[in-house]
């Protein structure tokens, strides 16, 4: 009987070994996914195939067939501010950056992100990622030289001895082991200003050099780079696509000849068709706004060849975006990563109404070429745009036509300005394919998305200084459709005096900090047509006080003093 007892004793520790060995070696092979957010630079909601467009975006099509898209994801309004709460999981005012990049000696205000502060890259990389970023930064303070002649050699690549800002706020000082790309925010896509590897400026570039695919190259490098080690690598590919100026290679740009040859409201009509049959909209909860013509029809406009010129150069420009996600998809497919490969993608801000034209040259606009070639800023469009010679934007019709079907653009917190196309890929970790997500979520809500998939925690303190708690929270649940109505009590906005709030499906939104309160119920009306305020004002003083209540919070006060 005691031998008997010995054997099975024998046998049970040998199993329990098996079972053990097989324990230890299915979770050293359960690697924590690869994270990719991708983000566009003024990219309109209806922009994408996936979302209603006409321009052609196979890859980025691709990933929502293959993923989640959100119909209700929400950034900051614009470039800098946007970035600010990307990195960090915070309001931009609390990062530092609630207006843009120069510092007015307020706290919400500083151009730059401040010591409270920790990026998803830091964060990561303390837990054991590889980090890469390439492309826009954005996010450090920016000092013109005093003298607008010597800014304007400096944009022109003539100095080339002045640091681009104190390199200690460079992305390779906020927890990204690689970087290239550019730290200011407007480039000339064929010869960038403010272009950096690591910390060291690329005083010159290849006669060939288009940016947007040299970022979509650089990029691959890095995946190629990461790949080649065990440990999983989190990469932020700032692609400054499709940000004026309209500059694109022209091979791109003959694919949309005659595509907007038939104006604006045509290409409006024709996108919201698109998203109701796609299921991107209902058209009884998302009527389409009024165009925002300002007194222009297309049958009575003068410019229409310009015009038509613009909005091709700017379909490709998203072109050749989707083309370098492409590039990115393949070297993912290839290095065996893609399955286990989280990617996000979004825009900054919705499409912008603005005329660069009329600004000129000077800040971080150049007004020659390397080789003194002036560049034209016409304002009379009476030359066309698309080539490196020439620095224009598309107007606020085309602005509102490819923010269809929303009101307003960049800058403001209407539906326009604040809402970006949002498509969340990960066949390992997220059980809803080629669905749409509709419950709102914010930009905010990344840092704690990419802290639950990578395992990592959100510190206290960091480098010695306390970090301000993020109001974030993840999105998984809501991809995973564990959540399905709400995921925030409240989010809220503000930019130069333009502000929202909304609670569940109420907002109140205002253009200006002296414009009046404006009231929707996005349940009925997501399009914002139907000002709410005179029938429910005891709504709108309820709101108004929560937002004064978090704008204090948020640091959005004190304002800079104005001179």
């Amino acid at each position: 009987m005691k031998t008997i007892i010995l054997q099975v004793s024998s046998i049970l520790l040998f199993v329990c070994s098996i079972i053990g060995s097989v324990f230890a070696q299915s979770k050293a092979t359960a690697k924590r996914p690869n994270i990719i957010v991708i983000l566009a630079d003024d990219l309109g909601y209806s922009d994408l195939g996936c979302y209603g467009g006409e321009i052609n975006t196979p890859n980025l099509d691709w990933l929502a067939s293959q993923g989640i898209r959100s119909t209700s994801f929400y950034n900051a309004s614009r470039c800098c501010p946007t970035r600010a709460s990307l990195l960090t999981g915070l309001y931009p005012h609390t990062a530092g950056i609630g207006n843009m990049t120069t510092d007015q000696k307020a706290p919400g205000y500083r151009g730059q992100l401040t010591p409270n502060t920790v990026t998803i890259a830091q964060v990561l990389k303390d837990a054991g990622y590889q980090t890469g970023m390439v492309g826009k930064w954005h996010v450090s303070e920016t000092k013109p030289f005093p003298d607008n002649e010597q800014q304007l050699q400096w944009l022109d690549h003539q100095i080339q001895d002045k640091a681009f800002s104190d390199t200690l706020s460079y992305p390779t000082h906020k927890g990204f082991q690689k970087y290239y790309g550019n730290i200011w925010g407007v480039v000339d896509f064929f010869d960038p200003f403010s272009l950096v590897n690591g910390t060291t400026p690329v005083k010159n570039v290849p006669a060939d050099f288009y940016y947007t695919n040299v970022l979509g190259d650089s990029a691959v490098a890095y995946i190629d780079y990461f790949t080649k080690n065990e440990d999983p690598f989190f990469m932020y590919v700032a692609f400054t696509a499709p940000h004026w100026p309209l500059q694109a290679l022209e091979k791109d740009i003959q694919k949309y000849e005659d595509t907007y040859k038939k104006g604006w409201e045509h290409i409006r009509t024709q996108r919201y068709q698109k998203m109701i049959e796609l299921g991107v909209i209902n058209p009884k909860q998302v009527p389409l706004s009024d165009f925002m013509r300002d007194g222009k029809t297309w049958e009575n406009n003068p410019d229409s060849i310009w015009d038509a010129r613009a909005m091709a150069v700017h379909a490709a420009m998203v072109d050749c975006l989707d083309q370098n996600v492409g590039k990115l998809i393949d070297q993912l497919k290839k290095s065996g990563e893609l399955e286990n490969t989280f990617i996000m993608f979004l825009s900054d801000n919705g499409a912008s109404p603005e005329r660069p034209e009329a600004f000129g040259p000077g800040y971080d606009r150049s007004g020659t070429t390397r080789n003194g070639e002036k560049v034209s800023f016409s304002v009379n469009k009476d030359v066309l745009p698309g080539s490196q010679k020439t620095h224009m934007g598309i107007g606020q019709q085309w602005a509102n036509a490819i923010n269809t079907p929303f009101r307003y653009w960049k800058a403001k917190e209407h539906e326009g300005g604040i809402n970006t196309p949002f498509i969340a890929y990960w066949p390992q970790g997220i059980n809803s394919i080629n669905k749409f997500n509709r419950v709102p979520a914010h930009i905010i809500d990344l840092m704690a998305t990419c802290i639950e998939v990578s395992g990592a925690s959100y510190p206290q303190t960091f480098d010695g200084n306390t970090i301000t708690p993020s109001p974030g929270k993840s999105l998984i649940p809501v991809l995973n459709g564990k959540i399905t109505k709400q995921l925030h009590d409240e989010l809220f906005w503000e930019h130069n005096g333009a502000a929202a709030l909304r609670q569940g499906d109420w907002k109140i939104v205002r253009l200006g900090g002296k414009a009046d309160w404006e009231l929707y119920n996005l349940a009925v009306d997501r399009t914002e047509i139907n000002n709410l305020a005179k029938k429910f004002p005891n709504k709108v003083d309820q709101m108004q006080e929560k937002w004064q209540q978090l704008a204090n919070q948020y640091q959005v006060f004190p304002k800079p003093v104005t001179r």
